[in-house]
């Protein structure tokens, strides 16, 4: 991918005549790919003439470059005759980039003359997990006394692999829950699977809302996806409930007639 910028700012320091240049400090830099590589550049008009410099960076799919003038982020650079600008240079690479030196020509061209510099970038490789659900959905409802099957997506969103993750769970005092499969022994970047949760909510349950916390975790990385549950009374123990209060007041309304009389 081409990134240009074209810059439109005032040079602020001398440069001696004949040296036009591009120049960075520090060509070889190291990141994952969550930070972005930022280097410091230095432009030079060392021509006998006032020129406008439009800079190039060749970069690979997916990747972003963006340029800086004073702090500020420009879109032009106009430079008088044997002046010098600094410039930033930011890098941002793409989320599933693989772990490797990539090499970044960058070029400052005018009309008559083009000044090019090399940047290296090395990527080190990260680790990222996420925990959630096929639709994102993270509620549901559940009868008390009876089973919960919900689907959990675990998705590798880093650029090394996952080994050994293993699945865990967090909730509500009398529940349990299990997991089919209960680990996963490898996930590629990029890739995701699916798992099973079987949560069983014991009898005799309040009605209400409770929270279950599922956890994908390894030695080199942990996601949390908070599951709220609400609890619904069976029907079975509603039709129990009314048999009861009417079985209660069949007996007071016999106690009454019993010995209201006396």
């Amino acid at each position: 991918m081409l990134a240009c910028l074209l810059f439109v700012i005032a040079s602020t320091t001398s440069a001696q005549k004949g040296k036009s240049a591009l120049t960075v400090r520090l060509i070889n830099l190291e990141s994952t790919t969550k930070d972005p590589f930022r280097y410091n550049a230095t432009l030079s008009n060392g021509s006998g003439q006032t020129k406008v410099y439009e800079l190039h960076a060749q970069l690979p799919e997916g990747w972003n470059a963006s340029f800086r003038a004073e702090g500020s982020l420009v879109a032009g650079l106009r430079m008088d005759s044997g002046r010098t600008q600094d410039l930033s240079i930011e890098i941002t690479t793409s989320p599933q980039t693989k772990p490797g030196k990539y090499t970044i020509p960058v070029t400052a061209v005018s009309y008559n003359d083009t000044l090019r510099a090399e940047l290296q970038a090395v990527v080190k490789g990260s680790y990222g997990l996420e925990l959630t659900t096929p639709t994102g959905r993270l509620s549901d409802d559940v009868t008390e006394g009876r089973k919960k099957q919900i689907t959990l997506t675990i998705r590798n969103t880093g650029s090394l692999p996952l080994n050994s993750l293993e699945l865990q769970t967090q909730a509500p005092t009398g529940w349990s829950a299990t997991f089919e499969p209960s680990s996963i022994q490898r996930l590629d970047p990029g890739q995701s699977q699916d798992v099973t949760a079987t949560l069983s909510v014991p009898d005799k349950t309040i009605a209400g809302d409770y929270v279950t916390n599922f956890t994908a975790r390894n030695n080199d990385a942990t996601s949390t996806a908070t599951f709220r549950m609400t609890v619904k009374t069976s029907l079975l123990s509603g039709w129990i409930g009314v048999l009861v209060i009417l079985l209660s007041l069949g007996i007071i309304y016999y106690l009454i007639r019993k010995y209201g009389r006396r």
